[in-house]
């Protein structure tokens, strides 16, 4: 199953490398180079069809749980100050998407969407520490039952240059739909309240709407 998102390049893709094998087959004479073009075509299709997959995933939703909004490594778990919709401190956990990661973006909780912007941006390496404030991005609040409001921020890298976003303002969202695309190399930043409990380490192996990222912290009755 591949997403809609990439459904144009996977069709252009498709009859380019098919037009390059057999005019390769009929118009070059030497042997190495004729199979040397038709691999480097078959290829760059496997590439685009693998980067575009959209597996799907059974999701228990669970309002007691921030599932990983996307598949990469966790590399940022950080008590940081949120800036532009928040205004106070925040627990940011990041997770960096590679060329060969899952780039469908999920919901991490149900609820509604309290707000939603885009900001065109620079394009550093994604892993960079100013790429959440100078990249390009979309910022996204979700309003939730027990974590109050968390935010997200889709981040395009170094060789993104589209970010696709579906939530809109007053969208009632449930975890683990889809939320939106990035294409080619970014990562997604979450701003979690400071009381809930992380529960991911760096350099963990995130799933998409599988992996727990934080779970509510239970307060003892006095």
């Amino acid at each position: 199953m591949f997403h809609r998102e990439g459904q144009r390049i996977i069709i252009i893709t498709f009859f380019v490398a098919s037009a390059a094998v057999l005019l390769a087959h009929y118009y070059v004479s030497l042997p190495w180079a004729r199979l040397s073009i038709q691999i480097a075509s078959i290829l760059i299709l496997m590439l685009i069809l693998q980067f575009f997959r959209n597996p799907k995933r059974t999701v228990s939703k669970n309002f007691d749980e921030v599932l990983a909004p996307v598949d990469g490594k966790v590399v940022v778990i950080e008590e940081v100050m949120e800036n532009e919709y928040f205004k106070d401190k925040r627990i940011q956990v990041s997770i960096f998407m590679s060329p060969i990661d899952v780039h469908v973006t999920r919901y991490a909780a149900s609820g509604s969407i309290k707000y939603s912007k885009y900001h065109p941006g620079k394009y550093l390496v994604a892993w960079h520490p100013k790429s959440s404030e100078e990249n390009e991005r979309t910022t996204v609040v979700i309003n939730t039952p027990k974590f109050g409001d968390i935010l997200y921020r889709q981040i395009a890298g170094a060789m993104a240059r589209r970010i696709v976003n579906y939530a809109e303002v007053g969208d009632s969202v449930q975890q683990g739909e889809d939320a939106g695309f990035i294409k080619f190399g970014s990562r997604v930043d979450l701003f979690l309240p400071l009381d809930c409990l992380v529960t991911v380490k760096l350099n963990q192996k995130a799933v998409g709407a599988k992996t727990c990222i934080a779970t509510i912290v239970e307060k003892n009755e006095e």
